[in-house]
């Protein structure tokens, strides 16, 4: 060490001074190229990965368009609904248009004999899907089953194809039914129910205004039964359904007393007749009532009201002008009935002398029930057969439909404007489906007007097992030959209900009631002229509840 120093010169300090200087700038120079060094490596480093990131997706993007391209490709040649759908809980994957169109419609064929069996109480109505024009809307189905996956761009229709693979479709199979035919099964249900509401209603006896009042009562809740019925429509369904009718209690309509005089007041006239042109003009007995009298009366609380009618006769009636009145015979119907029977055949003949002899004119509307009013003991009505709660029970009255009906045929053939009409609950012994016409007093009348140009009589005549009803006028230019076809439609096949009988031994079977099946009708109403068919029209759809089958079964023991 001594020696080192010994023969090294020592610097001087100015050279001292410029070597640290070099020394410091060599190392700032060394740093800032490490640094620059530094920088040039990160930026390669960031913009590779970011570059390969971009590459990676774009990579994806592609690959996700060109296997969306295919699989588009692919279902735009593909002429079946996809896999996973299903109609009405009916798998139709892979099936063409034309081969879902034929596997619904041959499930649905197979469905018309599905029955619903509508209970009210004890009794109980069935009806048919085919015999309530059941239809179900297999086209729409199908084709909105169809245009799953064929909607949209691209990316939707591969979503929506990927989805229902994945998780299923099920596309609801729509139904509709006939109105009418439910309509008419709660209108016989309402005139059929123990207990059932009543309106009220109003007749003319001798010279006293009969007002019946209405009675709270039941009815059938119909929008509730609309609806079930229409929930229960399905291809799955069981072949037989039960719904249960809700039945609720309702009040009458109130007494419009105002409404009654408008409709019972007639003026004054005598009968008389103009030869050019040939018309008829008959009686018409004055007809009026003190309206503020007859709203005291009925304030009252009572079973009937009878309101004092003021009666104007006329002093010269059609008899007085000669049977050239009504020269012509217009529409005629015949039926047969039990003369043997003398209660029903009572009745009969109380009906029918009521309204023989009744002048229509012009425009003027006929009524049933105000022409033969309320069926009742003090009105020499007697207890005879009728329907009432799907069997056939004795009723006051029992049997005046049979000319209601015999009527409406004649106003039909008459070629007159029926107004109200309603076929029985059954078909009748009488007369074929869809030419009878129901009537219940305080619900149901048969009404039809004088739509003719000139005033009409009735003749009606009870006797020797037929009752004829008669409607004479004066025919007009062109008169056509009128006919009622009747036609059935679907069969609704019966019920058979046991009942314990502790009266009969047991083992013992006794039918107390046949079971018939009930149908429903179309009726036609056909004009010939000359022999030829000028007009085809439909009169009515009608359904027939069918009866059931009642058997007593002993359970008596020894």
């Amino acid at each position: 060490m001594d020696k080192i120093n010994q023969n090294t010169e020592e610097p001087k300090n100015g050279n001292i001074q410029v070597l640290e200087k070099e020394v410091e700038n060599t190392e700032k120079e060394t740093k800032q190229k490490n640094e620059e060094k530094e920088h040039e490596i990160k930026i390669p480093k960031y913009h590779s990965k970011l570059q390969i990131a971009v590459i990676i997706i774009i990579s994806i993007l592609l690959l996700i368009l060109i296997f969306s391209t295919i699989f588009a490709l692919v279902n735009l040649g593909n002429k079946k609904i996809i896999k996973g759908i299903s109609i009405g809980n009916q798998d139709v994957t892979n099936l063409t248009v034309e081969e879902a169109s034929d596997m619904l419609n041959q499930i649905v064929e197979q469905k018309k004999e599905n029955t619903i069996i509508i209970k009210y109480g004890d009794s109980e109505t069935p009806i048919t899907y085919e015999a309530l024009d059941v239809q179900f809307q297999t086209g729409d189905a199908i084709k909105e089953a169809y245009e799953v996956g064929r909607q949209g761009n691209i990316f939707k229709r591969n979503f929506e194809i990927l989805n229902t693979y994945i998780k299923g479709k099920q596309i609801k199979l729509n139904a509709t039914f006939d109105k009418t035919t439910i309509d008419q099964i709660i209108q016989n249900i309402n005139n059929s129910i123990e207990g059932a509401v009543i309106q009220p209603s109003y007749y003319i006896q001798d010279d006293k205004l009969i007002i019946v009042p209405g009675k709270e009562g039941l009815k059938v809740n119909e929008n509730l039964l609309r609806v079930e019925i229409q929930n229960s429509l399905s291809l799955t369904a069981e072949k037989e359904q039960v719904i249960e009718a809700q039945l609720i209690s309702t009040n009458p309509e109130k007494i419009d007393i105002e409404k009654i005089h408008s409709e019972v007041y007639k003026k004054v006239q005598d009968a008389y007749y103009t030869t050019n042109p040939f018309v008829v003009y008959p009686e018409v007995d004055g007809v009026d009532f003190d309206v503020d009298n007859a709203k005291i009366i009925i304030n009252q609380q009572k079973d009937q009201y009878e309101i004092p009618l003021i009666i104007t006769k006329a002093t010269k009636t059609v008899k007085d002008i000669g049977t050239e009145a009504f020269p012509d015979l217009l529409g005629t119907c015949s039926t047969n009935y039990n003369a043997g029977d003398t209660d029903r055949t009572t009745n009969l003949k109380l009906a029918a002398e009521k309204i023989n002899g009744t002048v229509l004119l012009p425009g003027e509307q006929f009524s049933f029930n105000a022409t033969v009013g309320e069926r009742t003991e003090a009105a020499g009505f007697k207890m005879a057969a009728t329907y009432s709660n799907g069997q056939v029970v004795d009723g006051l009255g029992g049997g005046i439909c049979q000319i209601s009906s015999t009527l409406y045929d004649a106003a039909v053939f008459a070629n007159l404007k029926i107004v109200t009409r309603r076929n029985h609950q059954f078909v009748t012994s009488y007369l074929p489906g869809g030419k009878d016409a129901t009537v219940v007093w305080g619900s149901q009348d048969f009404e039809f007007a004088n739509s003719r140009k000139y005033p009409i009589r009735l003749t009606v005549t009870v006797s020797g097992g037929t009752a004829t009803v008669q409607i004479w006028g004066v025919k007009e230019e062109v008169e056509y030959d009128i006919t009622i076809e009747s036609q059935k439609v679907a069969t609704v096949p019966y019920t058979t209900e046991y009942i314990d009988d502790p009266t009969l031994p047991v083992g013992t079977e006794i039918v107390s009631q046949h079971g018939t099946n009930g149908s429903k009708y179309k009726a036609y109403k056909v004009m010939r002229l000359n022999g030829q068919i000028v007009s085809r029209t439909l009169l009515s759809t009608d359904t027939y509840n069918a009866m059931k089958r009642i058997v007593r079964v002993g359970t008596k023991t020894e």
